[in-house]
């Protein structure tokens, strides 16, 4: 019985011996201390020293025709990411003012333009009080989607930011107006020097251009009494016009 007792034991040992044997263990002590508590390593990538994990990124568009074929075939822009209708920029460069929007509105989806509806209506009016129309600015949105439920993640918010200022160094507005909250925070937010509503320079690619902000006009929907504010802010761009 012993003698049995004795000869499962061995092959117990062995067995554990050979286990430890497959998972790579070949000595019980090394001269150096391990600690086994330490994280787990980075997985290698694979590739070689130096090398970078992403392909290099394609060159920035040089022209604005150039900038709206990249904005309707480029597959990495993230409004491609939502089953959304698309709304594109319109209007030509050199415009004495570009608008930028946030993102369509439901309203716009409908109608398939940005600033529709109501909000498009009190736009319009907006324009004439600074004696333009749409046909004689460009008008363009952060987002040329809207995603579901209007919310966005924060960094595609600053991709899109990143992509607006390459879009105005293109576009060579002579003054830009940016609409709504989230413009205003992606492309100029306050320094705490001067008030949103007065007139800064704005940073592009290309250099600088004279801007101002203000509510969006479905916000004054809401709240006619910000429309006073709202006409200060564009007395603003009408001084700027003057010789």
């Amino acid at each position: 019985m012993r003698g049995s007792m004795q000869d499962n034991a061995a092959l117990a040992v062995d067995a554990f011996m050979a286990w430890w044997q497959l998972a790579g263990v070949d000595s019980a002590v090394v001269e150096t201390p391990v600690n086994w508590l330490r994280p787990m390593p980075a997985a290698a990538s694979g590739l070689p020293t130096g090398s970078p994990a992403d392909p290099a990124a394609p060159p920035k568009p040089r022209d604005l025709a150039t900038f709206h074929q990249w904005l309707e075939s480029d597959s990495a822009h993230p409004e491609r990411r939502w089953p959304a209708r698309t709304i594109y920029p319109a209007g030509a460069a050199d415009a004495p003012l570009m608008i930028v929007t946030d993102m369509p509105d439901p309203a716009d989806i409908d109608a398939g333009i940005l600033f529709a509806d109501r909000a498009g209506a009190l736009f319009d009016a907006m324009l004439r009080a600074i004696g333009l129309d749409r046909s004689q600015i460009y008008i363009a949105s952060l987002f040329f989607a809207r995603p579901p439920g209007g919310m966005v993640e924060a960094g595609d918010l600053t991709a899109v930011a990143a992509r607006m200022r390459t879009h105005v160094h293109l576009a060579r507005p002579r003054r830009l107006l940016l609409l709504g909250d989230r413009t205003i925070r992606a492309l100029m937010p306050t320094d705490g020097d001067a008030p949103p509503d007065s007139l800064r320079e704005f940073n592009h690619d290309g250099g600088t251009v004279p801007a101002v902000a203000t509510f969006h006009p479905r916000l004054l929907l809401g709240q006619p009494a910000a429309k006073a504010e709202c006409w200060r802010v564009l007395q603003s761009l009408i001084e700027e016009a003057r010789p």
